[in-house]
């Protein structure tokens, strides 16, 4: 049997492997400097999957500029049990993509803002979204998590976004959830 880690900090995308949150927000930087007029989206978000004996979650961050691509990395965090508690998985989804919100402290915010600030005028701007993998459609179980899991995203200062329009979480993420 694969021996699976429970808890591996680092990031990972197609290209690059074990890279620190440091490499992460360098390749962010990076990025946005590439096309400082640009319209940029920092997202992030969280999806699950529950499978024989572990639960694995994928920790999405994208930083997308309209109309000009994107870059985008994961974090994986497996949980040595299944998790059957659909408001438990919903609720640690949440609690993972705010922890790496949180990494984003105000001064490397500040920085990535200063990046478009000088080019607001041309059409420049910078938002942060929190992707949570829940509906609010009236056949969707998680919808009587939206309140809650939303609240939690705008007391942390990020624009939440449920589906359809969480794609970090119920597109990206996911992929890599199985």
């Amino acid at each position: 049997m694969k021996k699976l880690t429970v808890y591996d900090y680092t990031f990972q995308n197609l290209s690059q492997k074990k890279m620190t949150f440091e490499q992460v927000f360098q390749h962010i930087v990076n990025f946005m400097k590439k096309d400082p007029t640009g319209r940029f989206k920092l997202m992030f978000g969280t999806d699950s999957q529950v499978h024989h004996s572990y639960t694995k979650f994928i920790t999405g961050i994208v930083i997308q500029c309209e109309t000009k691509g994107a870059w985008a990395c994961i974090r994986k965090v497996v949980v040595p049990r299944k998790m059957n508690n659909l408001h438990e998985r919903i609720s640690y989804e949440t609690t993972l993509t705010e922890e790496i919100v949180s990494m984003f402290t105000e001064k490397r915010k500040e920085q990535l803002i200063n990046i478009v600030l000088p080019h607001i005028y041309k059409g420049a701007s910078f938002t942060i979204e929190g992707h949570i993998d829940i509906g609010a459609g009236r056949r969707n179980k998680t919808r009587i998590f939206v309140n809650e899991m939303v609240a939690r995203m705008e007391s942390i200062g990020v624009e939440p976004k449920i589906k359809p329009e969480a794609f970090v979480a119920s597109c990206y993420a996911n992929r890599y959830t199985k």
